[in-house]
């Protein structure tokens, strides 16, 4: 006979089960063969990373969704793998070779790319490894990385087609350039951060010596590059400047004011400077000019001054120039003023340093017409993104999208399928540029014989790759069984900080590709945040590491935490006392459960079932259980359907922590010894456990599976399932109406002499009497017919019920929506001792309000204060003015006593 731990001890548990559901093949979609088809692809960590919160979360709701699924009897595929992550890998192998005192260059391309696998061989599997402590049920026969063979296969293929069909093309424009990373970012690569900086006015003299002309700029360094200065033809001030020459301080060049109406008349002086070459505005206004103004390239791809900035200032860093600069301005007497500017600057978003707008060659897709297919999919709900919400921010994003740069100056990823003929032979090869797009490295120039080719240096934004993930990872370009049965797949779940890096991608390329979506549906969770709301970030100390939550409390706790605070469209602000509240939600789901087990008896073969269309052979507390259990069943399946995670997980908590366990559990320990009931109350508790296990088993995946082993001996059917995880999830079942109507009228006659003992501080282990006066036949029935019940777990020594019923001097009252509730209070307290103490404890509670109305009131406190704290002042003023409410009441009713 098997017999439970005084307390569960998640260690050991969690790695026995985990092994064994991979061991007989349960997370393969092949378990359910005739099911019809669910899948998610895993949005892919990446490799370099570790587990932080949004992966545990984002691994969570997938894992909810998958083990739900499943156990719905689909055929569940959830595709697990890791992303490439060409910059984040490429920079930590390059601090790697920093602490040998090395650099990439020299140790040459070869060999630093055999240098990264050996990395990516030793510690890329640190994150898959975390996430199966999460408990992911992932098909990990089918794990896949973005540089594997088949999916550089499928990003050749795509490459090439969009190459031939005209919507990847070269280009040498103005592009965001790290001066770190000595790579190309595209704009959702670029992190904006407000900085405190100076707008300095700076004089441009006119080169007919008739005056000159103020411009503010944020960059002096770079009026070394300027092409122009442009006015807006609107602005009745520069009028009659538009067509004048500028002698271009500290160059001699000569340039003139154009005219363009995208100045805003506003800023600065109304006047800009134009440098075509390191600002995109600027390009622009450049490029609309007739003819177009030149582009003086003054800072070079490591952030340094060029030879056209003039031999003082070559070589020099771009903020040294920018000193140098400004010193020789005020020796000229040019700078008009100078004042304090807050505004956005644009940094690269792994390595933090301050992107340089550069003209440079590179390759482009040309997303126009593919954004309009992917809005349009959206809009006519082939894709349904949920919260509703984030339509807005897609349609925003996609109407306003521009080609995406997917040329990445560095080594490590998809290297571009392209090669240069280096000799030209002909017209045809010149006229192309030698340039060679091929899945497959040439022996030849196709165009001019020439055998002298040399492969483009470049590699593909990662994002590239990753937008083909929903189909490369089943197999395409292939026409294989698994895109067949999974594409498109079920729903994506990821974060907003993507949405467009990432999601809006996957469905251009799954449009353009596949001919269909790549998922019928996006659900976007919340971020993430600390306890008072702020982001979380090293920098601020206030990280939380999964992995020592589940060490500490165990997966279950912790996964279970995830989903309870997963509303949609709130962020999450993440504390870690929920996690222990619910680590005693799983101890006290483990203390049923050895509660039940040490009242029954276990049988060898197949217990007598009591069928649920029978309530005549059930209990009203039976039936009131089994009532309540359907009503959870159907609001769980309800809201996991619509991603409501949050909802389906307090719905189970309510359930089995206080329908079940305080309530029924409570009233079956009576039940257990009457012969007559017996047998149906062991059959009640035995079905309302596993059906609670099994709607609880797709959160709480271990814990779940270590008391359904431990059932095998107690369970109602002879089953065949070897694990929970691959049993039957509930279904709806009839609700009895009448039951939880009935049930009603005792929970709330226990729930009013419980709370008038709490109110007037009379002990629990006291045993009182009590008068119930009923209001209606079927009450008086229902409460004399379980009075039994009433009395022990109101813990009284006698109770009257009826409709005549008078209220006794000296008792306090508790009026309920059916019954009025009598307890005759003499001789169980005190009554001057107690009015002294609530008169005390209501002079605290008053001298508390005061305190807090005080802070509340300060408008200093309500500016300064972190917004959780004024939201938690607020919300202990309220809980404070209800328990003054509470204490003024009782007080009244000890004094009317009291005579």
């Amino acid at each position: 006979m098997a017999e439970l731990n005084k307390s569960y001890i998640p260690e050991g548990i969690e790695e026995k089960w985990y092994e064994l559901w991979v061991r007989e093949g349960y997370f393969k979609p092949e378990i359910n063969p005739s099911g019809k088809p669910y899948s998610i692809v895993m949005p892919p960590p990446n490799v370099t990373g570790s587990l932080h919160m949004g992966h545990a979360l984002n691994a969570t709701l997938q894992d909810v969704l998958a083990r739900w699924k499943r156990m719905c009897g689909f055929k569940v595929l959830w595709v697990p793998g890791t992303d490439h992550a060409g910059i984040a890998t490429q920079n930590v192998v390059e601090r790697q070779l920093a602490a040998e005192k090395l650099t990439r260059q020299q140790l040459g391309r070869e060999a630093f790319i055999e240098r990264v696998w050996k990395w990516k061989a030793e510690y890329g599997g640190r994150i898959i490894h975390q996430l199966k402590r999460m408990g992911a049920s992932c098909d990990w026969s089918r794990e896949r990385f973005t540089l594997d063979e088949g999916l550089s296969k499928a990003v050749r293929e795509v490459f090439v087609r969009l190459y031939e069909e005209g919507l990847i093309y070269q280009d040498n424009r103005l592009i965001n350039w790290c001066p770190r990373c000595h790579t190309a970012l595209s704009d959702l690569e670029v992190e904006h951060e407000e900085l405190d900086g100076s707008l300095t006015h700076i004089r441009y003299p006119f080169s007919d010596g008739s005056g000159h002309i103020t411009v503010a700029t944020t960059r002096p360094e770079t009026m070394l590059g300027d092409s122009a200065v442009a006015v807006n033809p609107a602005d009745e001030r520069y009028r009659d400047s538009i067509g004048k020459t500028i002698s271009l301080p500290l160059t001699g060049r000569k340039i003139p004011v154009v005219s363009d109406t995208a100045v805003d008349m506003e800023f600065g002086t109304g006047a800009v400077k134009v440098t075509p070459a390191h600002d995109f505005n600027d390009e622009a206004i450049a490029k609309r000019q007739s003819p177009s103004l030149p582009f003086v390239i003054v800072i070079d791809d490591n952030a340094k001054m060029t030879s056209e900035a003039g031999a003082k200032y070559s070589g020099l860093d771009r903020y040294e120039c920018r000193k140098r600069v400004l010193l020789e301005l005020r020796e000229l007497d040019l700078i008009e003023k100078e004042e304090k500017h807050r505004h956005a600057v644009g940094h690269c978003y792994r390595c933090k340093t301050m992107i340089e707008p550069l003209p440079t060659l590179q390759w482009y897709v040309n997303v126009q017409s593919l954004a309009k297919d992917a809005m349009n999919v959206v809009k006519q709900k082939k894709i349904k993104i949920s919260p509703e919400s984030w339509e807005n921010a897609y349609f925003g994003w996609m109407e306003n999208i521009k080609d995406w740069c997917i040329s990445r100056q560095i080594w490590w990823g998809h290297r571009i399928p392209a090669w240069y003929c280096q000799e030209l032979r002909n017209a045809d090869c010149r006229m192309r540029n030698g340039v060679i797009v091929s899945r497959e490295a040439p022996k030849e120039c196709p165009f001019c014989g020439s055998q002298k080719l040399v492969q483009d240096e470049d590699v593909l934004d990662t994002w590239f790759s990753s937008a083909l993930w929903p189909f490369s990872t089943l197999g395409w370009p292939e026409d294989t069984s698994e895109l067949k049965a999974f594409y498109p797949t079920s729903v994506l779940v990821t974060a907003f900080d993507i949405l467009f890096f990432w999601v809006a991608r996957m469905i251009m390329m799954g449009l353009k590709f596949m001919g269909d979506v790549p998922f019928r549906d996006v659900y976007i969770h919340a971020i993430i945040r600390d306890a008072s709301g702020q982001k979380m970030s090293k920098s601020k100390g206030n990280v939380v590491d999964p992995l020592i939550l589940i060490e500490k409390y165990g997966t279950d706790a912790f996964r279970f935490t995830l989903c309870a605070f997963a509303a949609q469209g709130r962020d999450i602000k993440f504390a870690e006392e929920r996690v222990e509240g619910y680590r005693h939600f799983v101890n006290k789901l483990w203390n049923a459960t050895r509660f039940i087990m040490m009242n029954i008896e276990p049988v060898s073969g197949q217990r007598s079932a009591i069928s649920i269309k029978s309530p005549e052979k059930l209990d009203l507390a039976s039936r009131w259980i089994l009532s309540r259990l359907s009503a959870t069943v159907d609001e769980v399946n309800a809201s996991l359907n619509d991603y409501r995670f949050n909802d389906a997980a307090n719905s189970i908590y309510h359930f089995v922590w206080h329908e079940f366990c305080d309530w029924y559990i409570e009233l079956s320990k009576a039940e257990m010894n009457n012969s007559e009931s017996r047998e149906g109350v062991i059959w009640c508790l035995l079905h309302t456990l596993e059906t609670s296990l099994r709607l609880l088993h797709p959160f709480m995946p271990f814990v779940t599976e270590e008391i359904w082993q431990n059932l095998s001996e107690y369970r109602i059917q002879n089953t065949e399932f070897r694990s929970i995880m691959i049993a039957e999830y509930p279904r709806s079942l009839p609700r009895d109406q009448q039951a939880e109507e009935e049930m009603s009228y005792i929970t709330d006659a226990i729930m009013g002499i419980r709370n008038v003992r709490g109110e007037l501080n009379v002990s629990p282990a006291l045993e009182i009497k009590a008068l119930i006066k009923t209001f209606s036949d079927k009450t008086d029935s229902v409460l004399k017919n379980n009075s039994h019940h009433i009395r022990k777990l109101a813990r009284l020594s006698g109770v009257e019920i009826g409709s005549a019923v008078k209220k006794p001097a000296d008792s306090a009252a508790a009026i309920k929506e059916s019954i009025e509730i009598y307890v005759p209070l003499k001789g169980l307290l005190n009554i001057d001792a107690e009015l002294d103490r609530l008169i005390k404890e209501m002079k605290k509670v008053e001298e508390s309000i005061i305190f807090i109305d005080r802070k509340l009131m300060s408008e200093d406190f309500i500016q300064r204060a972190p917004e959780a704290v004024v939201k938690k002042e607020k919300a202990k003023y309220g809980e404070l003015t209800a328990k003054k409410e509470r204490l003024e009441e009782n007080i009244k009713k000890l004094k009317e006593m009291a005579g």
